[in-house]
């Protein structure tokens, strides 16, 4: 249900789907520790395959950082390949070094590849395709340039790159933004104004432009100070932008859209994981999510439901203690539901009255909140390992991780009385498993 390589973590990824259906993954990897280092961290890309999105099977290093001297020499990071003739074209993050202050020097380079499974890179010359241009975006200290993502133009016939960027017009606590560039042959790039530049935000990255079924498009913007992602939409790649708020709730990061095997659109996302597997551990780079339903209706802000495709990996429903599982639970009122308990009561339980939902571990410790557009009538919730995730009336709107508690029967509390929730358990990809990102299996027995 979700994936790391074999003794490593997952920070931002892209996805490419093959003329024969099948998947690849290309990703940062670093180590599993809550100390990020910006030269050493993040040096390669790893890759794994799949056939339906939520069985991954690692297939080793694709890529790696650059020759010393050379504009990605200390550092590789998030990359958008996009087809290109009978093969691949990459753009990718290089880091050179550091500012006098520690301060990551970012800019764009480009690969080539003849293949279209991730593999078989050259790297095009040795410096970069495109940089931040100081007249609109900061160029030094506290800059930004980096996650591109390349689309066709839909007002000529080359070729529209988006950046994460820092607008240098703006303070650098609210001066993230989505730099733009275009080109006319993937090599050769003008810089153009912000495209969206919200005023609000310290870091805007990761952005995805995905276009919608009538013309208009889509935009996807992961949220550095909320570390969820937004939404915005455009009849026009050039504008004007609508906000149309959070997709991606708080622990929900780095999106990229992509066509599952049933033709519908679907959303994958990382998540993040804590240093040792335990509630006091430090936050640190995580895994890959299985995959969300884009729904974009005219009208509607975007929204992330229940993906069908996980369906196959569900068993049986049972009302027995397990630690996989997936559960429907209907609110006619305030309910808490417990899924896991300790030796003194409640381990985890999630909670609802309404609008306001809400996550607990031990002693009643807030793990997360959300407050819902309209009161939710049922609520899906998701447990794999520590990871949590639910659904209101369909919609994702939250998650969380929780190491605490042993699996119980799931039982709901509503005005006095307790209830038994029938569960379906999640079959996983990997069960026998045993690294660093291995999904946690349960308290280790006393």
């Amino acid at each position: 249900m979700r994936y790391a390589p074999p003794g490593l973590c997952v920070n931002d990824f892209a996805l490419l789907r093959d003329d024969d259906g099948g998947y690849a993954v290309l990703h940062l990897q670093g180590p599993w520790t809550a100390e990020f280092d910006h030269l050493r961290m993040e040096t390669s890309y790893g890759r794994a395959t799949s056939t339906d999105l939520v069985a991954w099977h690692p297939e080793g290093t694709a890529f790696g950082n650059g020759l010393p001297g050379r504009f990605d020499q200390q550092a590789v990071w998030t990359m958008h390949p996009i087809r290109h003739g009978d093969g691949t074209a990459m753009f990718y993050t290089g880091v050179s070094g550091l500012t006098p202050d520690g301060w990551p020097l970012q800019s764009v380079g480009l690969a080539y590849s003849d293949r279209t499974d991730g593999t078989g890179w050259r790297r095009h010359g040795t410096g970069p395709v495109v940089e931040a241009d100081a007249r609109w975006y900061r160029t030094g200290e506290r800059m930004g340039w980096r996650d591109p993502f390349v689309v066709r133009d839909d007002e000529s016939d080359g070729w529209v790159m988006v950046v994460c960027a820092a607008d240098a017009a703006l303070p650098v606590e609210a001066g993230g933004c989505v730099a733009w560039a275009t080109s006319d042959d993937l090599e050769n790039w003008t810089v153009q104004p912000p495209l969206i530049s919200p005023g609000d935000v310290d870091e805007l990255e990761c952005p995805v432009l995905e276009r919608l079924d009538d013309g208009s498009w889509l935009l996807l913007g992961s949220i550095g100070a909320t570390r969820g992602f937004e939404a915005w939409t455009a009849p026009r790649l050039r504008g004007p932008w609508t906000r149309r708020g959070p997709l991606g709730p708080t622990g929900s990061y780095a999106p990229r859209v992509i066509t599952a095997p049933d033709g519908s659109r679907a959303v994958l996302h990382t998540t993040p994981r804590k240093v040792g597997l335990t509630d006091s551990g430090d936050r640190c780079r995580g895994m890959l999510a299985q995959p969300k339903s884009l729904v974009v209706e005219e009208g509607s802000a975007p929204r992330l439901e229940w993906w069908p495709g996980l369906e196959t990996w569900l068993l049986a429903e049972t009302t027995q203690p397990t630690l996989h599982a997936v559960g429907d639970v209907e609110v006619p009122g305030r309910v808490e539901v417990t899924l896991r308990t300790g030796a003194d009561g409640p381990a985890l339980t999630v909670g609802c009255d309404g609008k306001n939902l809400w996550v607990t571990g031990p002693a009643g410790v807030a793990l997360g909140e959300a407050v819902l557009n309209e009161p939710a009538t049922t609520l899906r919730i998701l447990t794999v390992g520590e990871y949590v995730e639910v659904y209101a009336d369909g919609v994702f709107v939250l998650t969380t991780l929780c190491y605490a508690g042993r699996p119980t029967s799931w039982t709901a509390e509503t005005e006095g009385s307790i209830r038994t929730v029938p569960v379906r358990p999640v079959r996983l990809p990997a069960p026998d498993r045993d690294d660093a990102s291995a999904v946690w299996p349960g308290p280790a027995p006393h």
